[in-house]
């Protein structure tokens, strides 16, 4: 079956999966006049914008469950554990499939962890200015999977 131009782009506007399958098919038949160029760029270009919002999330979230930790720990729990472990494992899947994202979390450390303060003191109902301003633990830390923060005196 030949597609025509119009018919790519409809299929790239109502059915991103079956647009990508006969994308792949028209670059593997050598069809490359076919091709919606434009989109792939634009898909290309979104591969990227997902892996550094998906790094972000979760730095977040682990910079969240790290101040629980320090700051919470009569409430520490297997599943607060898990969590940390969790977003590590996950960051640690995407350094290793991007390895460039390295240098992009220490770019975006201190915005995750003025997030994940905030969400901290909703979690907690702890006041936000219980937790310091400015990130406690280096980037290295935050990453390491041995380290969980000690407890803090009040």
């Amino acid at each position: 079956m030949t597609l025509t131009p119009k018919t790519i782009d409809q299929l790239y506007d109502t059915d991103l999966v079956a647009w990508t399958e006969q994308t792949v098919q028209l670059i593997r038949a050598g069809q490359f006049e076919q091709v919606d160029w434009e989109a792939v760029i634009e898909e290309i270009e979104s591969w990227g914008r997902s892996d550094r919002r998906e790094l972000k999330s979760r730095l977040e979230v682990l910079l969240q469950h790290l101040l629980k930790w320090q700051y919470q720990p009569y409430l520490r729990s297997g599943s607060w554990q898990n969590t940390i472990d969790e977003q590590r494992n996950r960051i640690a899947d995407l350094l290793d499939d991007s390895p460039s994202l390295k240098s992009y979390s220490e770019e975006v450390l201190a915005d995750c962890y003025r997030r994940g303060r905030k969400a901290a003191s909703n979690e907690t109902e702890l006041p936000l200015d219980t937790f310091p301003v400015e990130c406690p633990y280096t980037i290295i830390q935050v990453l390491d999977d041995e380290f969980l923060p000690g407890v803090v005196d009040f």
